[in-house]
């Protein structure tokens, strides 16, 4: 066991050092998103009995991300890319400090504290992706995602739990006085501290920023519509995933505690299923993790639809841990192919497909959110927690022979770039 450990830290270290510090950054800032995208919704449900508040949220939140993510296209002509970065992981702390200082939980503080923390994740992303991307190169991004996603997937086994354990405890034993906002605040205080940590591994190294300043078009290669697509239809999902499991927890299984063991029970599997892909699987095995992970997301859907009850619940929760990371496994490196060819195609910057894309996410995250709000309001919050999931989850399942169309697409796509342009040095673009 310990050969093989220091066989795996030894090819860790082959990797590119800039990869290194940018996988490390992510590492780090891995424990703060559990925290974010799981009791952050718990905390406004404890304290208002909403489901229609976070929802609002979220919407806020997604809304917040796109603005960003043009207001840091601008920033990067005059900042380097790690100092926006580092700025987007600090960010996060202060919305979860903010919502937690609103004295009555009202709609406007809620949309607020969602709109920085838009702006916080829109710092965050728009910076990440274009590290991963620069970082990275056909060959090694399936382990950089597979090592991103394996911490991604491990934190979200531990955070959870921890987390859950300590709000629930501060409860029953009477710390600090039985007052489980103060809890709430101290793991806000300990999201700073983390953001922190990472700020300063970002900056270890020396990064470039995109070569181009401009990064606005209104027109791109056909190829890049059908992934618009694909982004619109994921980004479908993840209001869901960051919104449904949180409230669904809280009605019909019980408190924090619960909601942090359920997300950890099949996440160990997981995460080394993760590493395991990301260390040995090929770019040419992409299509059949993301579709598989489909496949466990709509079966996850349809128990709690059928069953709408504890055990359905946990079900779609567990199917929820192994569904995200299989996706978002082939789903980035996916991206990041089609931008490697299309940036030397249209000779653009890489950054305008990273903002552009966002705007995809956004147009899916809208009309999912816009889908729950409805059904919650207008017809019952039953209909909404029971059936808009597995709404959503059907739809996803397009994703599968349209994602097998992009992949064939872009590989056609790379063959003509060569043909066309011989003399064109364009590392990236080889196999």
């Amino acid at each position: 066991m310990k050969n093989k450990l220091s066989g795996e830290f030894r090819f860790f270290m082959s990797m590119p050092r800039l990869m290194r510090l940018v996988l490390m950054t992510n590492m780090i800032y891995a424990f703060v998103l559990p925290v974010i995208d799981i009791f952050v919704g718990a905390y406004i449900m404890r304290s208002s009995d909403n489901p229609s508040m976070v929802a609002v949220y979220q919407l806020c939140v997604y809304t917040g991300i796109p603005l960003t993510f043009l207001i840091n296209g601008f920033l990067l002509n005059r900042f380097n890319v790690s100092h926006l970065y580092s700025f987007g992981m600090l960010l996060s702390g202060v919305s979860m400090l903010f919502m937690m200082s609103l004295s009555i939980m009202s709609f406007t503080g809620v949309a607020i504290a969602g709109l920085i923390m838009g702006v916080s994740f829109g710092f965050f992303w728009a910076n990440r992706d274009f590290l991963a991307l620069d970082t990275t190169n056909d060959q090694n991004r399936n382990y950089y995602f597979g090592v991103e996603t394996f911490f991604y997937t491990i934190t979200f086994i531990l955070v959870p739990a921890i987390v859950g354990w300590f709000i629930v405890s501060s409860a029953r034993l009477g710390w600090f006085d039985g007052n489980i906002k103060a809890a709430y605040r101290i793991i806000a205080y300990a999201v700073i501290v983390l953001t922190i940590l990472s700020s300063i591994v970002i900056h270890l190294g020396k990064f470039r920023n995109p070569k181009q300043k401009k990064f606005i078009h209104w027109k791109y290669d056909f190829l890049w519509y059908k992934f618009l697509v694909l982004a619109a239809l994921k980004g479908s999902v993840q209001g869901y995933l960051v919104t449904a499991p949180a409230i669904l927890v809280m009605r019909l299984v019980g408190d924090e505690g619960s909601l942090g063991t359920i997300q950890s029970i099949s996440g160990i599997l997981t995460a080394f299923l993760l590493y395991v892909l990301g260390r040995t699987a090929k770019p040419q095995h992409r299509l059949y993790i993301f579709a598989a992970g489909i496949v466990v997301f709509f079966i996850g859907a349809l128990t709690n639809q059928i069953l709408f009850s504890a055990i359905g619940v946990i079900v779609f929760v567990l199917a929820k841990v192994i569904f995200m990371p299989l996706h978002d496994i082939a789903y980035f490196p996916i991206q990041m192919r089609i931008i490697d060819v299309l940036s030397v195609k249209e000779n653009r910057s890489e950054f305008a497909y990273i903002f552009n894309h966002e705007f995809g996410l956004y147009i899916g995250r809208f009309m999912g959110l816009v889908l729950f709000i409805y059904l919650a309001f207008y017809v019952s919050e039953e209909i909404a927690l029971r059936y808009s999931l597995l709404i959503i989850a059907t739809i996803q399942l397009l994703s599968i022979p349209l994602a097998r169309n992009i992949i064939k697409h872009t590989n056609h796509t790379i063959d003509k770039v060569k043909n066309d342009n011989p003399e064109l040095e364009a590392p990236k673009l080889e196999i």
